[in-house]
C-alpha cells in the first residue's frame, strides 16, 4: 500500500483524481481535494506552467503525485486516457473546447469511463459571450459587482489578492461540485460533466448582498454599508506604530464593551445613529492612533469586543490561537496553513510536499495499473 492510499488519510482516501496542469484555481481545487485524502495525480506539461513558482515551494502541489505528458502528441492523449479511465474525477482548466481539441475532452473521457466526473475549471465559463475570452481574477470579480465593493469612496476598488475569485468563487465552487457529482456517480452509475465559472461562483457569493439590497438595507456603492467600511464600528484603523487593528462590534452589546474598552462615552446612541458616524468615526481613530497595535490588543485581549490586530502572512502562525489550534503547519521546510476543515474521524493532513514535475511517473503507472505512462502507450 502506497503512501497515497494509506488509511485514515481524510474522509476521500480511496478517491482518485486527475488534475490537467494549470494555474489559478484549478490546482488549489486539486490541493484540497489532496489535503482530503484523494490521490492526486497532476498531469504535468513539458515545460511547466507559464506562471509557476519553484515547484518545491508551490503549496498548492502538496499532496499530489506528478507525471508529464505532453498533450499535444496523440501518445499524449492516449496517456491521460488511461489515467481518466481508472480516475473518480478529473479536474482541467482550460479554455473551452482546448481539452476536446487535445482529444482528453469529457466525451473522450467518458467514453472509457462513464462513471467520470469531469470538472471544469473557467473564469468565465463554458458558455456565453466572453467564454472564449482570457481573463484572470481581477476581471472575474469585477463583472459580477464583487469588486466594486471593496476599498474607500471615492478612491478606486481594492484588489483582494486572487482569494475572492479564484480560490473562493472558483476553486471551493469546483471542489463543491466535483464531490456533489461524485456522490451522485456512485448512487447512479453515471458521471457529468461540472461547468465551475469563477464569475458564477463569484455572483453566488453576494446572495446576502442581492438580498439586502432588494430590502433596501445596502447601498449600491462602496464605503456606505454596514459590511463595507461604511460603518465606524465595522472596519480597520490605523494605530501609534504604523500598525492597524480590525473592528467587527456590530452586535450592541458587543458595541457597548468596544467603547467600554476605548474608553470613550457619551457616544453608545451613535451606534444606530447614522448621522453621527462621521463623529464616532474619528474619535475611535483618535483613539486608536493613541498607542500601538500589540498595546491595542493587550486591551482588548479576553474580551467580546470583537477587535483583533491586523496581522501579516508572516505573524500569522504565530498568534496564540492559531498556534493553539495548529492552523498553520511546517511541512518540508515550508510554513503554510493546514488542511482545512476537520475531521473527527478521518483526520486529513499534509502528507507529502509540493510534487516535482515527473517525479512520481513510475509509482501512479503501478499503482493505477497504467503501464503506458512509462512505455508506448497502446491505442485506444
Amino acid at each position: 500500500m502506497t503512501e497515497a492510499t494509506a488509511p485514515h488519510d481524510g474522509p476521500l482516501t480511496g478517491v482518485r483524481v486527475v488534475e490537467l496542469a494549470g494555474i489559478g484555481p484549478g490546482p488549489f481545487a486539486a490541493m484540497l481535494l489532496g489535503d482530503l485524502g484523494a490521490d492526486v495525480v497532476r498531469v504535468d506539461r513539458p515545460g511547466g506552467p507559464g506562471l509557476g513558482i519553484d515547484p518545491a515551494r508551490d503549496v498548492t502541489n502538496r499532496n499530489k503525485r506528478s507525471v508529464v505528458v505532453d498533450l499535444k502528441t496523440p501518445e499524449g492523449a492516449a496517456r491521460v486516457l488511461g489515467l481518466a479511465e481508472r480516475a473518480d474525477i478529473l479536474i482541467e482548466g482550460y479554455r473551452p473546447g482546448v481539452a476536446e481539441r487535445l482529444g482528453v475532452g469529457p466525451e473522450d473521457c467518458r467514453a472509457r469511463n462513464p462513471r467520470l466526473v469531469y470538472g471544469r475549471m473557467t473564469g468565465w465559463g463554458q458558455t456565453g459571450p466572453l467564454a472564449d475570452r482570457a481573463g484572470h481574477d481581477i476581471g472575474y470579480i469585477a463583472v459580477t459587482g464583487a469588486l466594486g465593493m471593496t476599498g474607500e469612496p471615492g478612491r478606486p476598488p481594492v484588489a483582494p489578492a486572487n482569494l475572492l475569485g479564484d480560490y473562493a468563487g472558483g476553486s471551493l465552487y469546483l471542489v463543491v461540485g466535483v464531490l456533489a457529482a461524485l456522490h451522485h456517480a456512485r448512487a447512479t452509475g453515471a458521471g457529468q460533466v461540472v461547468d465551475a465559472a469563477v464569475v458564477d461562483g463569484t455572483a453566488h457569493l453576494t446572495a446576502m448582498i442581492h438580498g439586502m439590497l432588494a430590502a433596501g438595507a445596502w447601498q449600491d456603492r462602496r464605503g456606505a454599508n454596514l459590511l463595507d467600511g461604511g460603518c465606524p464600528y465595522y472596519g480597520t484603523y490605523g494605530t501609534a506604530d504604523g500598525g492597524h487593528m480590525a473592528v467587527g462590534a456590530l452586535e450592541p452589546r458587543f458595541y457597548a464593551e468596544f467603547l467600554r474598552l476605548l474608553d470613550l462615552s457619551g457616544l453608545e446612541e451613535a451606534h444606530a445613529d447614522v448621522t453621527r458616524w462621521p463623529e464616532l468615526r474619528a474619535k475611535v481613530a483618535e483613539r486608536f492612533a493613541s498607542r500601538t497595535r500589540d498595546e491595542w490588543t493587550a486591551v482588548f485581549e479576553g474580551s467580546d469586543a470583537c477587535v483583533a490586530p491586523v496581522l501579516s502572512l508572516r505573524e500569522a502562525p504565530h498568534h496564540p490561537h492559531l498556534a493553539a489550534r495548529s492552523t498553520f503547519t511546517d511541512h518540508a521546510g515550508i510554513t503554510q496553513p493546514a488542511p482545512a476543515p476537520r475531521f473527527s474521524a478521518t483526520p486529513a493532513t499534509v502528507r507529502t510536499g509540493p510534487a516535482r514535475p515527473g517525479a512520481d511517473t513510475e509509482d501512479v503507472a503501478r499503482d493505477w495499473g497504467v503501464p503506458g505512462l512509462v512505455s508506448p502507450p497502446s491505442k485506444p
